[in-house]
């Protein structure tokens, strides 16, 4: 969405990923999801008196990868205690990073070629999942409200961007390249409807030369959809309450995904409201470069130069193999496309396949090994097995597992002979007399015709390639 009249839409993001680690972030409580409501609890989490927090080994390590994917640096850490009260909060302050945060600074450069910074990544804990029953689903107007307490205390890692984002659409494409990020570095599965990745956003407005304007933050925002929307609303709110004499105040909003509108939560809180202080209980972080080294060391390609290299093995790809190329990379199905490659496959057939078959059975993709994927490509690539057919016995791997050649002969899908596909091909001609002169004469689309009629008399046995070259034979 563009504004209109001058205006900018200003937004800086902030994202919460939650960290794959088996225990939460300062107990020995289970990191589960979907386990029953308040089973995976013990005194820390619930911030009992007399508990006290043991730093989480794995956490750090994962938030020092995400830093150094993010090019951040890394420095000696404190905690704080971030005071504010909420049912979900079963201490009344959530244990995070002030002043000094594991990761400063840095940068997330997108497809476009766009670069948004970064201002810190920090450590913290997450809070228990409050469910607010009648009404509307929140708080106000409903009848009761049920507290789940085994989300509180999982690992967490805030990532703050800079106020570098001018559009939704870029909005989006930076949570898109972050969340490949976080799910390179093992960080976290992504999994936005789960509430494994959860987004904030900052929006404000201003004529382009302009200093900021007033930024109101859009709360837990939990699908890509739902952010853009939400972004383009808001602006475009503010803009007509300027306009109208208005002045925009700084607040927490809530977006309905329902009626498609932001709505005022509460006043924003300045960090004075939150009353930071120490932990007491905590000692000060300073991982040493041993240790740095080590987690940098075990880090795996990030997602843009996943795709470099994959883009570098397509001829001068086309706007929708650019596109496949960021399906194939945001689902992690890249090695199959390369393994094929290097099999013989043409890198336009095996990017397709991934793209499409692949991604559609992502699913059932641990019963599919490279080989397999590479020889069933092989098998279309040579004549052996029609697209369809090609496309079956993926479908089949993908839901059992097996041999592709077996799973061919299995489904009769033996090449036809060059004689019996010779024939069929002479019975259509005389059958279609005057497509076929229509073919001779130049008209190519009438090839699309024959084979369409062999597929059908062959019951799909056919290989399009062979019909092709059957029918510039007899030409």
């Amino acid at each position: 969405m563009t504004l209109e009249n001058g205006w900018e839409m200003v937004v800086g993001l902030e994202v919460h990923t939650e960290l794959k680690t088996a225990t939460k972030m300062f107990c020995g409580c289970a990191n589960s999801f979907g386990s029953e409501p308040n089973t995976n609890v013990c005194p820390v989490c619930l911030g009992l008196p007399g508990s006290l927090p043991v730093l989480n080994e794995r956490a750090i390590e994962l938030a020092m990868a995400i830093g150094m994917a993010l090019h951040s640096r890394i420095a000696p850490s404190t905690f704080h205690r971030k005071n504010y009260f909420y049912p979900d909060m079963p201490k009344d302050f959530q244990i995070s990073q002030y002043d000094l945060p594991i990761n400063s600074g840095g940068y997330l450069d997108l497809p476009d070629g766009s670069r948004v910074s970064i201002e810190r990544a920090h450590l913290e804990e997450d809070t228990g999942k409050s469910t607010h029953l009648g009404g509307s689903g929140r708080i106000h107007g409903a009848d009761r409200s049920l507290v789940d307490y085994n989300r509180s205390g999982v690992p967490l890692v805030e990532i703050v961007s800079g106020p570098d984002i001018r559009s939704s659409a870029q909005a989006r494409a930076y949570a898109m390249e972050l969340r490949g990020i976080l799910i390179a570095t093992g960080a976290s599965d992504g999994r936005m409807e789960e509430g494994s990745m959860r987004i904030d956003a900052n929006v404000s407005v201003r004529q382009s030369a302009d200093p900021f304007g007033t930024r109101c933050e859009i709360k837990n925002l939990n699908s890509l959809r739902s952010l853009q929307r939400a972004i383009d609303y808001e602006a475009q709110r503010q803009v007509e309450l300027i306009e109208a004499g208005g002045t925009v105040r700084q607040e927490t909003r809530h977006w309905d995904e329902i009626l498609a509108v932001t709505s005022t939560m509460r006043i924003k809180e300045e960090a004075d409201d939150y009353r930071y202080f120490r932990e007491p209980d905590l000692v000060d972080l300073a991982p040493d470069q041993a240790w740095q080294d080590r987690v940098r060391g075990e880090l795996p390609a990030m997602p843009a130069e996943r795709r470099a290299k994959l883009s570098s093995r397509l001829n001068e790809p086309s706007d929708a193999q650019v596109g496949a190329v960021e399906v194939v990379i945001d689902l992690g199905l890249d090695p199959f496309v390369h393994a094929a490659i290097d099999h013989g496959v043409d890198p336009s057939l095996a990017l397709a396949r991934a793209a499409n078959e692949l991604a559609a059975g992502l699913d059932g993709i641990t019963r599919l090994s490279h080989e397999a994927f590479s020889v069933t490509l092989s098998m279309e690539q040579g004549g052996e097995l029609s697209a369809t057919q090609a496309k079956t016995v993926l479908g089949e791997l993908l839901a059992r597992g097996g041999d592709p050649k077996a799973v061919a002969a299995a489904k009769g899908f033996e090449q036809l002979s060059s004689d019996t596909l010779g024939a069929t091909v002479a019975e259509l001609i005389v059958q279609y007399p005057d497509e076929w002169a229509r073919y001779r004469d130049g008209d190519e689309k009438l090839a699309q015709f024959f084979i369409g009629q062999v597929m059908k008399l062959t019951k799909g046995q056919a290989n399009g390639k062979a019909v092709v070259g059957e029918l510039q034979a007899r030409r």
